[in-house]
């Protein structure tokens, strides 16, 4: 039993992060994927909570997009989660919701009840894409391979921002 309340302790001193897209098979897994390879490299896998969800729920319980899972694959980068969509719930369950649109933005924005402020700071994923100023991760679900990749690279260079933000912010 003190197992399980040591646990439970510990998750909650995590620093928790949620990377959201439309579908969570594209980007957001990607997202996901890569947070956890700077996490692991950098060995602070007990810190940081990192996962991924979709503000529509067209794709629950499906594997991550099979073009992206094989942009991923060609860097060294396993994308295994199953999609779920996004719920009020997470704005306050996590510290960092990350979107990859303006779209996801104002969606996620949208379940924040009139008059409160959520315990969740929300985002642009491009807001940490110090190579090309945008707005957008664009989706590259209705494209080719090459968009595959170059989204797989976008997020590459916004989540290693990303997460050195984190770990200035935090002190790790």
């Amino acid at each position: 039993m003190l197992d399980i309340l040591t646990a439970e302790i510990q998750k909650e001193a995590m620093i928790k992060v949620l990377f959201v897209c439309l579908g969570n098979i594209c980007r957001s897994p990607a997202a996901e994927g890569l947070m956890r390879k700077h996490i692991d490299e950098a060995g602070l896998s007990g810190k940081i909570l990192v996962e991924s969800a979709g503000t529509s729920g067209w794709h629950v319980g499906d594997l991550p997009d099979p073009r992206m899972r094989e942009a991923a694959l060609r860097h060294g980068v396993i994308l295994d989660t199953r999609a779920r969509e996004f719920r009020a719930e997470d704005l306050s369950t996590f510290d960092y919701i990350i979107a990859m649109d303006r779209q996801n933005e104002r969606d996620i924005l949208a379940l924040v009840p009139t008059g409160t402020t959520p315990h969740a700071w929300v985002q642009l994923m491009r807001s940490y894409d110090q190579e090309e100023k945008a707005d957008d991760v664009p989706d590259p679900y209705f494209g080719g391979k090459h968009g595959f990749e170059q989204v797989y690279h976008m997020l590459n260079r916004c989540t290693k921002v990303f997460f050195d933000a984190i770990k200035e912010t935090h002190g790790l």
